[in-house]
């Protein structure tokens, strides 16, 4: 009897044979709704299928609540078997290469049995796929092509959310099987770098091999690239790798907190352990002492006689140092922010009213919000001009009046070439929070946009720098501009900087927070959200923050209402 990770990812395995098949896309997307549908549901599943109560669950209509009782009773699925059957071995994984459809993938099989997509690279470097019927030398040449793109994909990363996505789902795939006891996501991840590379799971169990062949049923597994008795490194179709590595129950914290800090963190911490006669091994501490398994990875720098230093802070950037002369911040919480900042709605590129806003902020256990839309310049993002600014205070006072949480009335202004702010001043002074940004001329030279800023920073009104250097991750970088001299002026002014939360965004980036942080600059920490949906980027801002050594008291979206209003009027 299968349990529900597993019929999930039976489910997902239909899906993606009905698109190579080519069958009506709704199909597909049905049964990718029903095994998420198995994959987020937390209840008793057996009950549900013996009392014939499967579609109570969103997404599972009667079909295909009959096709889930099959495979839960029977631990098979006759769809699967039959689109397997109708589809050449291998079919899954080629249909991953750009432009090879079902029939050449079937052409392909009848004259190279070609089965893989290194079958297929093979065949193409020998010459043999320009010889197949309805195949040249530039289809050979392209499929080759396209296959080292998809084995080195567009920068061979994810965004953080895809990437937590990923590894959320593989996870609830590994616990499909019996004989793991518990998984946990270690390396950059963990640390909650702005773009993934590796997803690396370690996982406990005392039958390595059982957890293995799970991870190799994963639907999403185009290959593997290494196999070992305890370790499996694999290609998933979206280009990233993902790795589980299956360690003894006893080792497991060890082997967690090895595989989590970077190669340089971990180097100092056993040189700092060699030194005070410590070792860490299979998942004990020996110090001449019998000791007991470490049980949480806060025994091992309290063995080292430093504070816990979490995840995000493990990049050997001075954080060892200062745990040990006691000037490490406690990191900021994710519960530890009050007010929801940076926010756009409807007036501007904004998808939801300031009422549906301020009660998805309120929702969340905010006790403010701030709608900061995009200033008339922004005529890209239907930027709100002078006269329009008057109907969205008056629907702000409307709606304050049906809410429970504080609604300020700000704007995000953008910063102009010159380095005005756009509105004038006489406007600006009646905002209780304004966030000045770059949106346009980007490419000046460093000189151009450090004069730009410099003149902005130096501006009463101004008083908080929004998305700083403008990176959009995997699509524009940073502009140039002489951000230490920027950070010195912002210091001297008392402004503060806004560490944008987008995940496209994150920025900036911990190296300029620190140094910002090092001068005494206050920052806040958003959401930039176009959407009820957007606020959710919370997290994602003070995982930043946290990387960047940010306490509490360096935040000022911390502070209840009024005291934050006092912080950031102009």
């Amino acid at each position: 009897m299968k349990d529900r990770f597993e019929i999930a990812a039976d489910l997902r395995g239909i899906a993606n044979l009905l698109r190579i098949k080519g069958e009506n896309p709704f199909k597909a997307q049905a049964y990718e709704r029903g095994a998420a549908a198995l994959e987020n549901f937390e209840g008793d599943l057996d009950t549900l299928v013996k009392q014939n109560r499967l579609t109570e669950l969103a997404g599972i209509g009667a079909a295909l609540a009959a096709i889930i009782k099959e495979i839960h009773d029977t631990g098979e699925c006759w769809l699967l078997q039959q689109l397997s059957q109708e589809l050449p071995r291998g079919a899954a994984e080629l249909s991953e290469i750009p432009g090879l459809n079902l029939k050449k993938i079937i052409a392909l099989d009848e004259s190279l049995q070609i089965e893989s997509i290194a079958d297929l690279k093979s065949a193409c470097q020998e010459g043999l796929v320009s010889k197949v019927k309805g195949f040249g030398l530039k289809s050979q040449a392209k499929l080759l092509a396209d296959i080292e793109k998809l084995e080195t994909p567009k920068d061979g990363f994810l965004l953080l959310p895809a990437a937590l996505d990923e590894a959320d789902r593989l996870i609830k795939h590994l616990r499909g099987c019996e004989e793991l006891i518990k998984a946990h996501v270690a390396g950059g991840l963990r640390r909650r770098k702005e773009m993934i590379r590796k997803i690396s799971i370690i996982a406990a169990s005392e039958q390595p091999k059982a957890v293995l062949n799970q991870f190799l049923r994963y639907p999403f597994v185009v290959r593997t690239d290494e196999l070992g008795d305890v370790h499996c490194e694999a290609r998933l179709v979206n280009g990233i790798r993902a790795e589980v590595v299956i360690v003894p129950p006893d080792d497991f914290i060890t082997a967690l907190h090895t595989r989590t800090g970077s190669g340089q963190h971990i180097k100092k911490l056993k040189k700092l352990a060699r030194g005070q006669g410590i070792d860490f091994h299979n998942g004990s501490a020996a110090n001449g002492t019998t000791e007991p398994y470490i049980k949480e990875e806060s025994e091992i720098y309290r063995w080292l006689g430093l504070p816990y230093i979490v995840p995000e802070l493990r990049e050997d950037e001075g954080e060892i140092e200062a745990a040990r002369s006691g000037t490490l911040p406690q990191p900021i919480a994710l519960e530890d922010i009050r007010g929801m900042t940076h926010c756009h709605t409807v007036y501007s590129d904004g998808r939801d009213t300031i009422e549906e806003m301020a009660l998805a902020a309120q929702a969340m256990g905010m006790t403010y919000l701030t709608i900061t839309d995009h200033s008339q310049t922004a005529s890209y993002a239907r930027g709100i001009g002078v006269d329009r600014l008057r109907a969205q205070w008056d629907e702000i006072a409307r709606v304050q009046d049906r809410v429970g949480i504080k609604i300020l009335k700000g704007t995000e202004s953008d910063i102009l070439a010159d380095g005005s702010l756009d509105y004038p001043d006489h406007v600006l002074e009646r905002f209780d929070i304004i966030i000045a940004s770059i949106h346009a001329r980007n490419k000046m030279n460093s000189k151009q946009m450090t004069e730009r800023l410099l003149r902005a920073v130096k501006l009463p009104l101004f008083k908080i720098w929004g998305h700083p250097l403008g990176r959009l991750l995997q699509y524009r970088p940073p502009f140039e501009c002489r951000i230490e001299e920027v950070l010195d002026a912002i210091a001297g002014a008392k402004c503060a900087i806004e560490i944008n939360g987008d995940p496209r965004r994150l920025d900036l980036e911990p190296r300029w927070i620190r140094a910002a942080r090092a001068r005494g600059i206050k920052f806040i920490v958003s959401t930039d959200a176009h959407s009820t949906g957007g606020l959710k980027n919370l997290p994602y801002g003070i995982a930043m923050a946290r990387r960047g050594w940010l306490a509490r008291g360096d935040v000022l979206n911390t502070l209840e209402a009024e005291d934050f209003m006092r912080a950031v009027h102009p």
